[in-house]
């Protein structure tokens, strides 16, 4: 795997931002015309199932998934080809209130040759997000 793959950059660099509550970060890393889909297919975070699209539409989804949360990512294995990068990992997501939401899944970003993101894909269900209660 290339580390210094544009994918495996813009994805680390996404890591970072939402790591470190940076918005403005996050969303320089975007392409205009930017799919986010996580996860694939209809849940909270993807009401539409078709993606959060455009920088509008992921302006609002930080606001509402990121920005209030505490994300760790614990990553497993990447791996490069073409303009994309995939990553087998688990999110830690903790929320208002202490719960914690943990999944695993395999992430793929993609950028343009720019090295701008074009697309995030979340390869997890609801099905596969366990929860813990705050400790009392």
């Amino acid at each position: 795997m290339d580390n210094n793959h544009p994918a495996m950059i813009a994805a680390r660099s996404s890591w970072a931002a939402v790591s470190g509550h940076d918005k403005d970060a996050w969303l320089a890393l975007m392409s205009p015309d930017v799919v986010v889909e996580d996860p694939i297919g209809e849940a909270p975070t993807n009401p539409s199932g078709h993606g959060t699209r455009g920088l509008s539409e992921l302006s609002e989804f930080w606001d509402t998934n990121i920005a209030p949360n505490t994300i760790e990512f614990d990553v497993h294995t990447s791996r490069t080809a073409a303009l994309e990068s995939a990553h087998l990992m688990t999110l830690t997501t903790t929320l208002p209130g202490g719960f914690v939401a943990t999944v695993t899944g395999i992430f793929v970003y993609r950028v343009d040759e720019a090295g701008l993101l074009v697309s995030l894909r979340g390869h997890w269900a609801l099905d596969d997000m366990e929860f813990t209660e705050p400790e009392a």
